[in-house]
C-alpha cells in the first residue's frame, strides 16, 4: 500500500480531471476521469471538489508504489482532446 507521501512523490506533478454537475435537487455529483471508481458529492461544488480529492487519495493508498509507477506512465501515454460535434 502506498502512502500520502508515496501518492505525492509519484503523482504530485500529474494532473487529474474532476467532472462535476450540478443536479435538480442542487447538490453537485463529482468524479476524476482518470479514476472512474473516484466519484463523490457535495452540498456546495466546492464540498464535492474537496470530497473529490479525498476519494481520490483514499483509492491511490490502495496501490503500491510500483502500480502508482505503471499509472502515471499510463497516464502521460494518453492523448485528449476535446471535441464538440
Amino acid at each position: 500500500m502506498a502512502t500520502r507521501q508515496d501518492i505525492h512523490e509519484i503523482l504530485g506533478s500529474v494532473d487529474f480531471t474532476g467532472k462535476f454537475r450540478k443536479t435538480e435537487s442542487g447538490w453537485w455529483i463529482a468524479y476524476c476521469e482518470e479514476v472512474p471508481e473516484a466519484h463523490t458529492q457535495g452540498e456546495t461544488k466546492e464540498e464535492a471538489r474537496e470530497n473529490l480529492k479525498d476519494a481520490l487519495a483514499f483509492i491511490l493508498e490502495d496501490y503500491s508504489p510500483e502500480e502508482l509507477q505503471r499509472f502515471r506512465a499510463g497516464l502521460t501515454s494518453e492523448e485528449r482532446e476535446l471535441l464538440a460535434l
